[in-house]
Formats: structure tokens, C-alpha cells, sequence
């Protein structure tokens, strides 16, 4: 999986924290997230923390599985390519990821069309710029 750097240092901060703590055994296969005992911690634990912590929050409720979502939805608006986002969620079609986070693309198709425009206004300003070049020397 990428991370980007903060991600990774966060990661590391967090890994030499948990060397440090008395008794701990740790090891690079050990899992990145430990219950007290050094046991890995169940998934359950993750989903009733989450659910507390959105509730104390005040938002409106929303699933773990939403923060999933969410993150394939802010790379597609931040110009991921759809193939990307597919091998980063593991869909085994792009059909999938399409059809899911369709909602996404409107915004897309508009940054299109400027990047497309952008485009096209560089190549007419550098072919007027030749063009009267051409007339001056004539």
C-alpha cells in the first residue's frame, strides 16, 4: 500500500513509541496497532471505537466502512485516475469504481474541460506568435 510521507512518519513515531513501552516484544512482524498485552487488536474494537468517537463528535452517523468512501471520493476529486482509485479499493473492474463513485466525475469532466481549454488557448497563442513573427519578416 503507498502512504504518503506524513502517513509514514506518524507510522514511525508511533512504532518507536511502542518499543519503548516496558515489556513490549516487538518485531517488524508484529502488528502495527497492540491491545495492552501486545495482542493484536480485534477489528471489533476498531468499529464500537469509531462509532464512539462520531457520536461524542456530533456528526451525523456514518459506518467505518464510509471513511472508505470518502477517501476513494477525495482522490477521484483530486485528479486520481479511476484505474488508480480501482487497484487502490482492490474492485476487480473498473466498471465498479466507476459506477460506485460516478457521482465524483461531474467535477471531473469539468476540470477536463479547462485543462482541455487551457490547452488549446496555449497552442492558438503560440501559433498567433508565429504567425506574426512570419508577417514581420515578410
Amino acid at each position: 500500500m503507498a502512504l504518503d510521507p506524513e502517513t509514514v512518519r506518524l507510522l514511525r513515531r508511533h512504532e518507536r513509541a511502542q518499543r519503548r513501552l516496558p515489556g513490549e516484544r516487538w518485531s517488524p512482524t508484529s502488528p502495527i496497532f497492540t491491545a495492552g498485552s501486545g495482542a493484536p487488536v480485534q477489528p471489533s474494537y476498531h468499529t464500537h471505537r469509531f462509532h464512539k468517537l462520531v457520536a461524542a463528535s456530533g456528526p451525523p452517523p456514518v459506518r467505518l466502512h464510509d471513511l472508505r468512501h470518502g477517501a476513494a471520493t477525495l482522490a477521484l476529486a483530486s485528479g486520481i485516475e479511476l484505474k488508480v482509485v480501482q487497484g487502490t479499493l482492490g474492485h476487480a473492474s473498473i466498471v465498479l469504481t466507476a459506477d460506485t463513485y460516478v457521482s465524483v466525475l461531474p467535477q471531473l469532466y469539468h476540470d477536463s474541460a479547462r485543462a482541455t481549454a487551457r490547452l488549446v488557448l496555449k497552442a492558438v497563442r503560440a501559433t498567433n506568435r508565429k504567425l506574426g513573427k512570419a508577417r514581420d519578416s515578410t
